[in-house]
């Protein structure tokens, strides 16, 4: 009888259930709507990434559904043989103009985009300077360019300029920090680290994908925000949160986009996305530019959220966008919270190690433009009921 070499991994299961640690998949019944259903029961949405709703925008769903008449469900290649679309270009040329950069290349997802522009920029004899809560895909990609990794504290811009004083001369030095720092919703000190990358000739990348759509003017993202345009040499976005579609994009000058058509990885060995996608990220932009409301109401609806969240006693920690997270401390106490508001119809995702520090675990609540005011307030009313019941407030 075989033995199962893959039998330990019941062991490393059974552990994440008694940390409290061990999720079932949610599965949600229909769209991605403020008010879903999902394992059968209506609740209200806060945790998606959906921010404007857009996922269900009938411009958008109409845009996809016209792209696949006309061009079929797949493009049939890697762009660089036979699946690049006039349309794939549109849509780079397109979120040019919206990221204010010379050029823009696309790729299957926000992952795929850290990942492989870190892993394909930098070398083993280069330095990355990094923020200590900086997310997973530049986590990733930073280690597969085989550089050496510096991290610096959450936000800590005078231990970064440190680390980039005591680099030698000679190798490349590449900043990295989020733009909004996607488990805690502060935004990154962009002006600052810029600053201290031109002092000491650092390649400045930002990672925007949860400003996009959000920040800046029709959500072009936190280097707008904060005016920084030109100083900035790498910005990856995405287009699976506010965008509503799916994948990830690069932005910055014409060489730079260039040589990730020809170096990077995950745009080389993956088929481009299929028609009905690419139409829908270019409507999507449109919606963007036209109807300014969308992030109006965004923003109105995580206003309102924050301001009764922290008048109910909750830990919202320093959050500066719509993620807001309510930090409970302890894994087995956040997910019973998670779970008892998910019972009385409210849907706040538990999160915590290895996303967060062991003691740092806590619900991630994200408002969507399609919030109406009685979906939070319902919201407000059973987070504190369930806070009173675990003893978080």
């Amino acid at each position: 009888m075989r033995v199962d070499p893959l039998a330990y991994l019941s062991d490393e299961l059974e552990n994440l259930k008694q940390q409290g640690l061990y999720r079932k998949l949610r599965i949600l019944d229909g769209e991605p709507l403020a008010h879903a259903s999902f394992d059968h029961r209506s609740v209200v949405n806060l945790s998606s990434n959906n921010y404007l709703g857009l996922a269900t925008h009938p411009k958008l769903k109409q845009a996809a559904l016209d792209a696949v008449e006309k061009f079929g469900v797949g493009s049939g290649a890697v762009r660089t043989i036979a699946g690049t679309m006039e349309m794939h270009m549109e849509l780079e040329r397109r979120l040019a103009a919206f990221k204010h950069v010379e050029s823009v290349v696309v790729f299957q997802s926000g992952f795929a985009a850290n990942a492989g522009t870190v892993s394909s920029v930098l070398g083993k004899d280069d330095f990355i300077v990094s923020d200590a809560l900086n997310h997973a895909s530049i986590i990733d990609g930073a280690r597969l360019s085989r550089a050496t990794i510096k991290v610096f504290p959450h936000k800590d811009v005078a231990a970064a300029r440190q680390i980039l004083r005591d680099i030698p001369a000679g190798p490349k030095k590449l900043l990295i920090t989020d733009g909004v720092f996607s488990m805690d919703g502060d935004l990154g000190p962009v002006p600052d680290l810029c600053r201290i990358a031109e002092e000491y000739g650092a390649i400045m990348m930002v990672d925007d994908a949860h400003a996009s759509g959000v920040f800046g003017k029709h959500g072009s993202g936190t280097v707008d925000h904060f005016g920084c345009h030109g100083r900035v040499d790498i910005q990856v976005g995405t287009l699976s949160k506010a965008i509503g579609v799916l994948g990830g994009y690069v932005a910055g000058s014409r060489a730079l986009i260039d040589f990730l058509y020809h170096r990077a990885r995950p745009f080389l060995f993956s088929t481009s996305h299929p028609p009905a996608v690419t139409a829908a990220c270019i409507a999507a932009l449109d919606v963007l530019e036209s109807e300014p409301e969308h992030i109006e109401r965004l923003w109105a609806n995580t206003r309102f959220l924050k301001d009764g969240l922290r008048a109910l006693g909750f830990n919202t920690g320093h959050s500066e966008s719509p993620i807001t997270p309510v930090i409970v401390g302890e894994a087995s106490r956040a997910m019973a919270m998670s779970d008892k508001l998910f019972a009385k119809g409210v849907f706040a995702q538990g999160i915590g190690f290895p996303t967060v520090a062991r003691d740092q675990a806590r619900l991630r609540v994200m408002p969507m433009a399609t919030h109406t005011r009685e979906d939070l307030q319902y919201a407000l009313d059973m987070f504190e009921q369930v806070g009173k019941e675990v003893g978080v407030i």
